[in-house]
């Protein structure tokens, strides 16, 4: 029989007077951010100490605004472009940790949550929700949290896999029927193009692949129509996938994990990536500490990581979550996937970004990371890095090595500072560059 469900709705105020002072919350992130109940939370004016919990968020933050901070305190776990400024001004705080650590802080008790503001998917006939277009964290602050609220949205997609939530979980929910945040992919620029055409290069049909978010990994999946019998073994995907499923390239039958199926923590896309994955018994949706964890990438053959950077030293070292000191992003999922990429068979890590930002006058390959820039994957990890310059492999190599491969796919017109600093800075000659 159908759950009656919508006749027990209520108002958005109600249900986030739940929240109480000194109370830690979770706040679904991504395209299922519930912009309603956060609207309603800091509508109030009664509040106090308030810890947000959150990954990436969608739409706007007011918690995070200015004059907020005695009420409010967003924490991220991996930050997106409404918390920046905050952060920043030190309004908000922001934590590294992998995306494979972040449900044991909630199942450990090391944050232990009072409430968690979910959006879902309506109930089934069996009663269940699903955690829609991202499963990721939430569904361990779902199960750990002594409070559960959440907006039951009739367009958010129903998803497969480990991401269910009861009904009778739930403390409090309201109902809407609003579209998703849609994120619509950019065009891509030639140094793009030419960087997936790299990357393509180096895979193989048969490949399980792992991307991370943005214009580059989309340059790569839009090359690999022609190959054959690839699989999706990822934490995150978009709209490109649907492409090459639609194309026949994916099929997922050679993957060890999930044979068959595409396996993902979160989406991000727009309304068709939505409709593909809504009851698609193909495409399956799990915590990020089971999609993330290396012992479970490392099972899949030739597993591909295709992940990006702000800057990368001569040594190999990657800084991927800031600009010097200024958080941008996150860890994520990057050092997971590199490293579950090293140990799968036939696998190769990779880590790929333009050669220059700040339209060619600035190297993003430098001697030394900017003053304050974390290193998200470290020189010993690192194996493929790719420049629209080319592509080098710096497993086993020397830093002598290192630095001369790396200068070779730096902007030509960096190269020659670029020896001159590394031979400073390594008390290296001439002689034992080109050595």
């Amino acid at each position: 029989m159908p759950i009656d469900w919508k006749s027990r709705a209520v108002s958005a105020a109600d249900a986030a007077s739940l929240v109480h002072s000194g109370t830690n919350v979770f706040i679904h992130g991504g395209c299922a951010t519930p912009a309603p109940l956060v609207e309603a939370l800091c509508a109030r004016r009664d509040l106090a100490d308030v810890r947000l919990y959150h990954l990436h968020t969608t739409g706007p933050a007011p918690f995070a605004d200015r004059g907020r901070e005695r009420e409010f305190r967003s924490v991220s776990l991996f930050t997106g472009a409404p918390l920046r400024q905050a952060v920043a001004e030190n309004r908000a705080d922001f934590v590294p940790v992998f995306l494979s650590d972040i449900p044991g802080l909630f199942l450990s008790g090391a944050v232990k949550l009072g409430v968690a503001l979910l959006q879902l998917s309506p109930p089934d006939r069996h009663g269940m929700c699903s955690l829609g277009t991202s499963c990721d964290v939430a569904k361990a602050a779902a199960e750990t949290a002594g409070t559960v609220v959440a907006e039951i949205n009739e367009q958010m997609p129903r998803t497969h896999g480990n991401n269910v939530i009861p009904f009778s979980r739930l403390d409090a929910f309201i109902a809407t029927d609003r579209p998703l945040v849609e994120h619509e992919a950019a065009p891509e620029t030639p140094i793009e193009a030419r960087i997936g055409e790299l990357v393509a290069d180096l895979l193989e049909d048969g490949s399980t692949l792992q991307m991370g978010i943005g214009s580059i990994p989309d340059a790569v999946l839009s090359r690999l129509r022609h190959r054959r019998d690839l699989g999706i073994h990822t934490e995150m995907f978009s709209d490109r996938i649907v492409d090459l499923v639609e194309a026949g390239a994916i099929t997922n039958r050679l993957k060890a994990v999930g044979v068959g199926r595409i396996v993902t923590s979160f989406i991000s896309g727009t309304r068709r990536l939505f409709d593909f994955v809504h009851d698609n018994p193909l495409v399956a949706f799990y915590p990020c500490d089971w999609t993330n964890d290396t012992a479970v990438i490392r099972k899949n053959p030739k597993v591909v990581a295709i992940n990006s950077a702000i800057q990368i030293d001569l040594t190999g070292q990657v800084c991927a979550d800031s600009i010097g000191h200024k958080i941008f992003s996150g860890i994520g999922g990057q050092m997971d996937f590199i490293r579950g990429a090293a140990l799968s068979r036939g696998g190769k890590p990779i880590i790929a970004l333009p050669s220059t930002a700040a339209r060619g006058k600035v190297s993003r390959l430098v001697v030394q990371l900017n003053a304050g820039a974390g290193v998200v994957t470290t020189r010993g990890h690192v194996h493929w890095v790719v420049t629209e310059y080319g592509a080098v492999n710096l497993h086993g190599k020397s830093l002598r090595e290192r630095g001369e491969a790396l200068i070779s796919i730096a902007h030509p017109d960096f190269r020659a500072e670029l020896q001159r600093d590394l031979a400073r800075a390594r008390n290296f000659t001439a002689q034992h560059l080109a050595a």
